[in-house]
């Protein structure tokens, strides 16, 4: 075979430290990453990284995954948007900064003061917003930057005073005492995603009520039972009446308690008889608010017993306990201790505080309040026709308007939905969107919004043009040169946010603007170790994307993380993974290296062969499996036979064959194709190598900015 000479780059080994920084400000200086020519749209938010810290190899998976479909789209033709972005986080920065303060000064935010705080909280913000940004880029993600926006600057600010204004004028914001999730070490309300559940091993108790046994694992809570709740078909209680009051002797006295009667109780669940704590428990809440009961607090805002508990008030509950319970011994209350039971105990997930289930007057968004839809834009509904939040988010994943993928997440996310209650979206910390609302004296609120109240418009809020102004959001938006990417196409985030921001989304999105935000929600699942354990930092194992691209490079990552990973399953990520794409990369740098060392030779001999006709009929087949995996979001699968191919079948049979017999150039077509389809999943040595002998113009090189692969069309499936 003919010797060629090809670039001196492709004759030493591939090193993707000497490439990756190069190639990636080459993409940056050519302007690669914003939408071009009049294809059709195709647009995409990034889930907004939270600015606490660092990304870990979970988000890289995200990452991985959407830079394909964006790369892949962007070859495919589209006007191609990738928004980028970061999200304040309310709470979880201020509790990262309120803990590294007490940690190194030994202060509290209260010692420094609101205004002090605020400035040390945003200069956090702003470290860790560079050093996210830094990993995102490492990872070879292709984002408009020019678009980047932030959950907390001044445009999305405007976006959520108007959301809330607008929300509030239709009645679907309201201020009022429901139950709320209440961290005492924090001493604020947090949302349901912000809970973190831990198995306990416990004690259960089962307790004498009167003439009824009830059973709890929580006895400090009980001072203010006085209602004894029963199923109205339990035949054990059938001599019972709803109303009927009873005498009995309690905790610290006697008291008169009234039967009620609900089919909600559970009749299997202990004995079937329960009392209840409307201020501390949301079923009981429930109750309490159906059947008109009174309530009353048992707990105060730091965990201590009110004065209700008598001789008990003032302790915290962590402590008092056992006291209670030998109180309880001792006036014959008690009727067994069941020393094996386990329940899930629910904590804060930023404080590791038990949750205390509170009332207290919040802001709410109400889901069962009706109001007119505003456009014909979501299917089944009529513009004008009154409908609810709750409905909304029903229907639009009902009708099919949009697909969650995989399918099996719909069953999980219309149980979350049929069980929606209003959403409290006010918080007690000093970090965040201010409540742009004042109190009944005229005082501005102090709370500032739930994180995912601004994270619920990110979809639309960052197409917005800060220079133009209107009444409304839909009106903006109509204003805005972007508004032309709004639906966004696909929405990719992870299962475990499906309720918390994909439905707050929908929601937010279809009450103002009167649309969906996404056609389509692709769920990816969470990232593990090799003992399967979620990656955590305090585990230790969570690993810093930038250390194994340092190792092994960004493309061999990027394949680790999605080579078999199916839509909502789990994977696993270890080193030797990763360490195995590397030499993947390496293996398509010395393909590359070998062809373009052996050219097809000018003469009747470089014709082509036969069976180079079946080569070619063999990569097209290849090509449009590949384009059909993409299309249905099988990113593993497209990885996987990409991968097959190129090591299995293109190295160890098509090119071993061709040392044989004169080349022709049907290789090296071939090659530059499988290079296109290689190019979204590690685009950083398909890019290398095209510039060293691929382009369309070997001469240029990568120098000419012209020629890059990142811009070339999808190889053609016919």
């Amino acid at each position: 075979m003919s010797e060629g000479k090809i670039d001196p780059r492709l004759l030493k080994p591939y090193r993707p430290s000497e490439w990756e920084t190069e190639i990636y400000r080459r993409w940056e200086a050519g302007d690669f990453f914003s939408p071009r020519g009049d294809g059709p749209v195709f647009s995409i938010v990034l889930p907004p990284p939270n600015v606490t810290g660092q990304l870990h190899l979970g988000h890289a998976a995200m990452l991985a995954i959407e830079d394909i479909l964006v790369r892949y789209r962007r070859m495919r033709g589209a006007r191609t948007l990738w928004l980028p972005g970061t999200d304040h986080a309310a709470i979880a920065t201020q509790a990262k900064v309120e803990k590294e303060l007490q940690k190194s000064e030994g202060k509290t935010k209260h010692d420094l003061g609101r205004e002090e705080f605020l400035r040390r909280v945003s200069a956090f913000a702003r470290e860790s917003h560079d050093t996210i940004i830094g990993q995102i880029k490492k990872m070879g993600c292709s984002l408009d930057w020019s678009r980047e926006a932030y959950t907390l600057d001044e445009t999305r600010s405007r976006a959520v005073k108007m959301a809330f204004q607008e929300m509030r004028e239709a009645g679907l914001i309201y201020r009022g005492e429901r139950l709320v999730n209440w961290d005492p070490r924090l001493q604020t309300t947090i949302s349901d995603d912000e809970i973190v559940y831990r198995e306990e091993k416990t004690k259960f108790y089962y307790l004498k009520y009167g003439p009824f046994v009830i059973g709890t694992a929580r006895p400090e809570t009980k001072f203010g039972d006085k209602y004894v709740v029963m199923h109205p078909a339990d035949e054990r209680y059938r001599e019972y009446e709803s109303g009927q009051k009873i005498e009995l002797e309690w905790i610290n006295g006697p008291i008169v308690a009234t039967v009620i009667k609900d089919e909600s109780v559970d009749r299997e669940f202990g004995t079937g008889v329960m009392t209840i704590t409307p201020c501390h428990d949301a079923h009981d809440f429930e109750l309490a608010q159906k059947h008109h009961l009174d309530r009353e607090p048992v707990i105060d805002l730091r965990g201590k017993l009110l004065p209700l508990a008598g001789e008990f008030a003032g302790l915290h509950i962590k402590k008092v306990r056992l006291l209670i319970v030998e109180k309880l011994r001792a006036k014959g209350l008690i009727e067994k201790i069941d020393e094996n039971y386990v329940h899930n105990l629910a904590l804060s997930e930023r404080s590791e505080e038990v949750i205390e289930p509170q009332v207290m007057k919040q802001w709410f968004v109400a889901v069962n309040q009706k109001f007119p839809a505003k456009t014909d834009k979501i299917d089944g509904i009529k513009k004008g026709q009154e409908i609810t939040l709750k409905e909304l988010l029903q229907q639009v994943v009902r009708s099919g308007q949009i697909k969650i993928i995989p399918e099996r997440f719909a069953k999980t996310y219309f149980n979350w939905v049929d069980n929606l209650r209003d959403w409290c979206v006010s918080r007690q910390i000093w970090f965040g969107h201010p409540v742009p609302a004042t109190l009944t004296n005229g005082e501005p609120d102090p709370d500032t919004l739930d994180t995912w109240f601004s994270s619920g418009l990110w979809t639309f809020s960052t197409l917005l043009d800060p220079k133009e102004e209107a009444p409304t959001l839909a009106e903006w938006l109509a204003k805005s040169p972007d508004r032309i990417y709004h639906p966004t196409s696909v929405l990719e985030t992870g299962y475990d946010i499906l309720f918390f921001w994909v439905a707050r989304m929908i929601l937010m999105t279809g009450f103002l603007l009167g649309e969906i935000p996404f056609p389509t929600v692709y769920l990816h699942g969470l990232v593990r170790d090799q003992q399967n354990r979620k990656l955590s930092k305090s585990l230790g194992n969570a690993g810093d994307p930038l250390v194994m691209i340092a190792k092994y490079g960004a493309d061999a990552v990027r394949m680790s993380l999605v080579v078999g990973t199916a839509p909502g399953n789990d994977s696993k990520i270890w080193p030797d993974k990763i360490k195995a794409y590397q030499h993947f990369a390496n293996k398509v740098w010395n393909i590359s290296r070998f062809i373009l060392e052996h050219p097809a030779a000018d003469s009747p001999a470089g014709e082509p062969a036969a069976e180079d006709g079946e080569l070619l009929v063999e990569f097209k087949k290849l090509a449009s499996e590949v384009t059909a995996d993409l299309e249905s979001y099988r990113f593993y699968l497209a990885a996987e036979k990409l991968y097959h191919y190129i090591w299995h079948r293109f190295a160890d049979e098509i090119l071993e064959a061709a040392k044989k017999r004169p080349p022709t150039p049907l290789l090296a077509q071939i090659w530059r194709e499988a290079l296109k389809l290689l190019h979204p999943f590690m685009p950083f040595v398909t890019e290398a190598v095209w510039s060293l002998g691929f382009a369309r113009d070997k001469s240029l090189g990568f120098a000419n900015q012209d020629t890059p692969l990142i811009t070339e069309i999808w190889p053609p499936l016919s």
